[in-house]
């Protein structure tokens, strides 16, 4: 299917322990300058109303990308200024320099769907941040394409790794992408080839609310055979699944989805386990020991709101962790190469901690019991009689719950079938009263 371009239609007792402490992504609720964040749509500075436009001119300062800030008119004494890049790490030095100023920003559409308001919230808290939206891209391609918002998945690659899409892999998802930039396609379209969802029909909507309004659609397959020769550069990519089935978000993928050598939890022992972790949207997970990553990639692929940090001694197997994260659609996961509990002195504060290997080690269960709040989560896996012992004390002294799991699978025997038994584990769990 080659590419077609045409114009759119119109419009327990609380365990104690050390501590762990670790920065989180908040901001003071009142702290810094009062901006307001204006959404302009593709059409620019005539798509404002009169109020919004008072509001952006009697501004003392301005901040936007040079696209926006070329499209206002002169304003004598008005200071403005593009966004730093990069922005995270420009971003603190120039909020402190608005201290007692009216100040403005731009953003195109609805600044909090995958926008500069959710920068500005995350770092001033949204009491200091007035929002006022234009119509976001997301609801423009859905009322282009005719799809309900509960038909579809949203899926932002600005400044993301594309590999993130494969977690949202299924025959007959419809998913909206939010790219980075003109070459977004191309990365979505080798990703979806190399998956085997060749067939699948991308449709870029370019400059969506603009009189160049544009539309571009074909196979991802066509894409990569004759890419077009020019995109927008600001566009929705609408994707029309098409393809094997994927694997489900549900705890338990086969063991051969993780490149592994021999270190793994395996599927029905990793199932049991990510039950009683309860990933919750939010949440963060400590993966201790982690081997081949598995449960921390599973924790994260339940809902993509989870965090995982690994936590592996082995640096081959932190190498392996990672590629196995991005293989599977979460290469936001964090390995960290060291041994507990040492290497889990600075980390983010978990909600859940799954100790998969190490728990012998001095100091690791208790450091891990002692970074979890009231609600968190805790589970290890033992198979030695050492890490038995050592289980049956903390449940004794602690509570929770003791179960020995043990799995047994077919395998030949001859000409005949019979049963192997996989190694019993001990798996202690607790939540933190």
């Amino acid at each position: 299917m080659g590419m077609t371009i045409g114009t759119p239609p119109p419009p327990v007792p609380r365990i104690t322990g050390p501590r762990i402490t670790g920065p989180r992504i908040t901001g003071p609720r009142t702290a810094g300058p009062r901006i307001t964040v204006v959404g302009v749509a593709a059409d620019g500075w005539p798509s404002l109303p009169e109020r919004l436009r008072r509001t952006v001119l009697e501004a003392e300062v301005v901040l936007g990308g040079r696209r926006h800030l070329a499209m206002l008119p002169k304003a004598p004494g008005q200071r403005r200024e593009v966004w730093p890049s990069p922005l995270r790490e420009g971003l603190p030095a120039l909020l402190a320099s608005l201290a007692g100023t009216r100040a403005v920003a731009l953003a195109s559409g609805d600044p909090l769907v995958s926008g500069i308001g959710t920068t500005l919230i995350d770092a001033l808290g949204a009491d200091a941040v007035r929002v006022e939206p234009a119509v976001s891209s997301v609801a423009l391609a859905r009322a282009r394409l005719g799809w309900p918002s509960e038909r579809c998945a949203v899926v932002t690659l600005v400044g993301r790794d594309p590999r993130s899409l494969v977690r949202e892999l299924a025959p007959g998802h419809r998913v909206l992408v939010l790219s980075s930039d003109a070459t977004t396609p191309d990365a979505v379209a080798a990703l979806l080839v190399g998956a085997g969802y060749g067939e699948s029909v991308m449709t870029v909507l370019g400059d969506l609310g603009a009189e160049s309004e544009s539309r571009l659609e074909g196979t991802a397959d066509g894409w990569l055979a004759s890419p077009p020769g020019e995109v927008p550069s600001l566009h929705v990519l609408a994707l029309e699944l098409a393809g094997p089935p994927g694997y489900g978000l549900v705890a338990g993928l086969p063991d051969d989805a993780f490149e592994n050598d021999g270190q793994l939890t395996r599927r029905d022992l990793r199932a049991s386990a990510l039950a009683r972790l309860a990933p919750c949207p939010g949440q963060h997970l400590w993966d201790v020991g982690a081997g081949a990553g598995s449960v921390g990639i599973e924790w994260m692929r339940s809902h993509p709101a989870c965090t995982t940090t690994a936590v592996e001694a082995n640096g081959e197997r932190a190498g392996r962790i990672a590629r196995n994260a991005g293989r599977l659609g979460v290469p936001g996961l964090r390995v960290v190469t060291g041994r507990a509990p040492d290497a889990l002195a600075e980390l983010p504060p978990p909600d859940a901690v799954f100790v998969g290997g190490g728990a012998t080690r001095p100091g690791v269960l208790e450091t891990c019991l002692g970074a979890l709040r009231t609600g968190g989560r805790l589970v290890v896996h033992g198979v030695t009689l050492e890490t038995e012992g050592l289980l049956a004390e903390a449940y004794r002294r602690h509570g929770g719950e003791l179960t020995r799991l043990a799995v047994e699978t077919t395998a030949p025997i001859g000409s005949f079938t019979g049963w192997t038994p996989a190694r019993t584990v001990t798996q202690w769990s607790l939540t933190v009263g």
